[in-house]
């Protein structure tokens, strides 16, 4: 009898003539993701997203972020004061006190202080955002690669990557910065130079395990290129601890950004910057003038914790061992 006609009809095939099986463990859509069981679609009883609703502490630090995502997306609208908030000086108020026409104060050049918050939370989330999305594209890239390939492939991009390993991530930054010189794109550019080697790291130990699987030796038996198995299905499945970290990251990232310009290496006056707030409000703390650099410190601190406590509780409710299933 000729093998094939044991095969199953074949609407019954998936790509190129193989089977599909939704529960298939590590499979797209399959039991490895939330998508793949009923008990796990989004949202339901089981999910990740359920666990993290029933989180009090993730929620709290969830609308504390969702707070400073909308402050610096309406910057303009949320404040009487918008070309205080973009840096234009009034002098006959300078370094005025919290009252109710300035609920924060004025700083050292007239400017409200709440204003400069709102558009400094605009540049921290640039920021942020710009950091741990270039760190991601550059280092899901070159761990995707050098994990699939292997040989010489992930030899060459290890080291490399081992490269930028051996300086402090700050240190390194703050050497791009200097060499790039102060503005918004240089900051960014300079702090992803210094985190990207850590995604391609997480990424290559998921992807030397991934393509082991049945599923991944199936279709690479059937042709299928190589670009098209790492990107339909590798990467997906191997994604996970990357949004867990990049989460976390987006704290780490505000903090970093503030530090540098805090140095004279971040966004260039009269941009607001919360790091340049606090370098320039110093110097009037000990004589009474405390909000200038203290607002600005408070608003680094809980953006920065919101997102680190969103990243802890992600982390969590994504490993069954910490949530209870396992």
């Amino acid at each position: 009898m000729d093998p094939s006609d044991r095969l199953p009809p074949p609407s019954r095939f998936g790509l190129r003539g193989l089977p599909r099986r939704r529960g298939l463990p590590g499979v797209a859509g399959g039991a490895g993701g939330d998508a793949g069981h009923p008990a796990r679609r989004l949202g339901a009883p089981g999910s990740s997203v359920w666990y993290f609703r029933r989180s009090r502490l993730g929620m709290g630090a969830a609308g504390v972020a969702l707070v400073f995502v909308v402050a610096a997306i309406f910057a303009p609208w949320l404040t009487p004061f918008a070309d205080a908030g973009r840096g234009v000086p009034d002098l006959s108020v300078r370094l005025q006190g919290p009252d109710g026409t300035y609920w924060l104060g004025t700083d050292d050049l007239g400017r409200d202080m709440l204003a400069r918050l709102l558009f400094g939370a605009r540049t921290a989330l640039i920021v942020a955002v710009g950091v741990v999305a270039l760190s991601v594209v550059i280092g899901v890239t070159v761990g995707a690669v050098a994990g699939y390939f292997g040989r010489w492939v992930d030899e060459v991009l290890m080291r490399i990557t081992d490269t930028f390993l051996a300086f402090p991530p700050l240190l390194l930054a703050v050497l791009v910065a200097a060499a790039l010189g102060a503005s918004l794109r240089n900051t960014v550019i300079a702090i992803a130079v210094s985190w990207w080697p850590w995604y391609a790291r997480q990424v290559r130990a998921q992807v030397l395990s991934l393509q082991r699987r049945p599923y991944v030796r199936a279709v690479q038996a059937i042709g299928v290129p190589s670009h098209s198995i790492i990107v339909r299905h590798v990467l997906p499945n191997a994604m996970a601890p990357v949004w867990v970290q990049a989460t976390a990251d987006l704290g780490a990232a505000v903090l970093t950004a503030a530090g540098l310009s805090f140095v004279g290496l971040g966004p260039r006056p009269p941009t607001a910057d919360w790091g340049v707030m606090i370098a320039e409000g110093r110097q009037y703390v000990l004589s009474g003038q405390w909000w200038i650099a203290g607002f600005a410190g408070i608003a680094i601190v809980v953006a920065a914790m919101s997102f680190n406590l969103i990243g802890d509780v992600v982390r969590d409710v994504t490993d069954p061992r910490t949530r209870g299933e396992g």
